[in-house]
């Protein structure tokens, strides 16, 4: 069994003004649940962007894809990552290496 008399607060950790619990810093590990979360968080997110719309803003979506020549994913996922609707006339970031 610890003795926690005996602990000794590291030298390493920074002195805080009054009110502070003298705890150690909580950036320097992620608490154990956390990353759990987050992972639920996104599956929650994703499942509910990609959830089937109603018919009508479906259909508008599939004439905007086609007009575009995209497909309905590949539409959806410029519109999520830019939040802008892709036009005909976009072309797609070059990411291609340029460096010779």
């Amino acid at each position: 069994m610890i003795k926690e008399r005996y602990w000794v607060r590291p030298k390493e950790w920074p002195t805080f003004g009054i009110g502070h619990n003298g705890g150690p810093p909580l950036d320097d590990d992620e608490p154990p649940g956390k990353l759990l979360y987050v992972r639920h968080a996104w599956k929650q997110a994703h499942a509910e962007v990609w959830k089937t719309p109603p018919r009508d803003i479906l259909l508008f979506r599939l004439r905007r894809a086609a007009a575009a020549g995209l497909s309905y994913e590949e539409y959806m996922s410029r519109l999520l990552d830019t939040g802008r609707y892709p036009q005909a006339g976009d072309t797609p970031p070059d990411r291609k290496d340029n460096a010779k």
